[in-house]
């Protein structure tokens, strides 16, 4: 893949219907994805929606600055583990290894944003876990990560869940992973990605309920 620049300027807020956009070929026959955003050729920074298909498969490669991902739908396979629906994945920067998918999956995929000084690998079942009570009611958090002034987290909204008006200091990135989020520029159902630059501002809410994937303060 030549260098390619997709979404790239992060001052600007940006928004993309993931289920809306075309398949694309990787460099695996068998694995395609969707792209949000990328600044660069095959190595690049970038987030994606990637299909596997029943028995797909990626050569070992390195991960430079490091990968997060959450399994969408199936199950990811590799040398260490296996990742069901709902899983969260942190490969920090400098690892390696051989993903495939014996069944097929879909996961949301972010590459290159990982700091070079974090090297916890992290794995979080996420269907699974303990969630927390959120800062108003209807709303549960479980952190995910957190490293400096980066977090990552899901947040699950109830229907009728109304949130304060807030500003991101270092932006914020949502994936709605399902249901409808909502704010007072949109409603956004299952697919969208939203990314809000540093210093943006929003009163944020969910009519239906959803469930959401967040990043925050990584853009300033």
């Amino acid at each position: 893949m030549n260098a390619l620049q997709l979404n790239t300027d992060v001052s600007q807020r940006c928004v993309v219907a993931s289920n809306e956009l075309p398949w694309s070929d990787s460099p695996s026959p068998m694995v395609q994805r969707r792209l949000l955003e990328r600044n660069g050729g095959e190595v690049a920074r970038a987030t994606s929606v990637v299909r596997y298909a029943p028995g797909a498969r990626f050569d070992a490669h390195s991960h430079e600055l490091g990968e997060e991902l959450l399994v969408l739908e199936g199950t990811l396979n590799d040398e260490l583990g296996d990742y069901g629906p709902g899983t969260y994945l942190k490969n920090p920067a400098g690892s390696s290894h051989a993903p495939f998918s014996h069944s097929g999956c879909t996961l949301f995929v972010k590459l290159r944003y990982l700091d070079p000084q974090d090297h916890q690998r992290v794995m979080v079942p996420t269907r699974q876990a303990a969630w927390r009570q959120g800062l108003v009611t209807g709303l549960t958090v479980l952190p995910l990560w957190g490293f400096g002034t980066t977090n990552t987290a899901m947040v699950r909204w109830a229907p009728g869940t109304y949130f304060n008006p807030h500003r991101h200091y270092g932006g914020e990135e949502i994936f709605v992973v399902e249901g409808v989020f909502s704010d007072e520029h949109g409603n956004y159902p299952e697919g969208s990605w939203i990314r809000s630059p540093h210093l943006s501002h929003h009163q944020p809410f969910s009519r239906e309920g959803c469930l959401i994937l967040v990043k925050t303060g990584h853009l300033g």
